[in-house]
């Protein structure tokens, strides 16, 4: 049974995002590119929503490859501990730490390669603390077998976050669609997931906050339909020819710290 006194709480010291969310900040004073990923990201884009908490959250960032050295120097400085073995064979693209507080410290380098490849690089630069809005959401519709915790942080975001091509925070629905448009499993797998929300809200209406200043549902429509009217290219159509009769996701690998 869980232990009550020991559950997180927002602000508590179980509670990572300070500690996540204080690293981001002073990275960025320190004129360095370390920005939030995953869930700790999508409390920062959607403050006023009840955040999702667990205990032995990993502290998920990512940076550039030409500041990788920089920012693993940094980190250290900060009493982060590397795992040199780990970052020795795996640097190039993704970097493993444990903070002061003994949380974990996942760092992708460039680029989250899980059931697609996300390319962080492009918009890299539009958020202060974490990838851009779109990323992060992509980060989640990215995934084959969506679970609820994922779920809900697409719900969230949608729910928090205008769509359209406006000023940041906005999920951007001009890189969505440049994503979506080049690589037809992306197209399938974020398309279908979108597709899947009336019917998980349906089941499980706790997914969605409860103060939503926008309708995700509207707005997982509207990215719908950006996908659906995005032009394709030979390459595109090609592979939707072939369309489910070839797998087109890859199977995430388990990375041994």
């Amino acid at each position: 049974m869980a232990d009550p006194e020991h559950e997180p709480t927002v602000g508590s010291v179980h509670d990572p995002l300070p500690e996540a969310l204080g690293l981001a900040q002073a990275a960025a004073e320190a004129g360095l590119g370390l920005k939030l990923l995953g869930g700790l990201a999508v409390r920062v884009l959607c403050p006023d929503f009840p955040p999702r908490l667990r205990r032995g959250q990993d502290m998920d960032f990512a940076c550039l490859a030409k500041g990788r050295k920089e920012v693993a120097t940094w980190l250290a400085d900060q009493g982060c501990v590397p795992d040199r073995r780990f970052n020795n064979l795996n640097g190039d693209r993704q970097m493993y730490f444990n903070a002061p507080s003994g949380r974990p410290v996942d760092v992708m380098v460039d680029r989250l390669t899980m059931c697609h490849t996300l390319d962080f690089r492009p918009s890299f630069g539009r958020l202060p603390f974490t990838v851009d809005s779109v990323d992060v959401l992509l980060s989640k519709l990215q995934i084959v077998e969506l679970n609820e915790k994922d779920a809900r942080d697409t719900v969230h975001l949608l729910a928090g976050l205008p769509v359209g091509e406006g000023a940041p925070p906005a999920i951007d629905t001009g890189r969505f669609a440049k994503v979506l448009a080049a690589d037809w499993g992306w197209w399938r797998t974020v398309t279908g997931n979108l597709a899947k929300l009336p019917a998980l809200l349906a089941e499980n209406p706790g997914l969605a906050p409860p103060a939503p200043r926008y309708d995700p549902l509207g707005q997982a429509r509207q990215l719908l339909d950006v996908a659906e009217a995005t032009p394709k290219g030979v390459k595109w159509k090609l592979r939707a020819n072939v369309g489910d009769r070839v797998r087109w996701y890859e199977l995430p690998e388990e990375v041994d710290h």
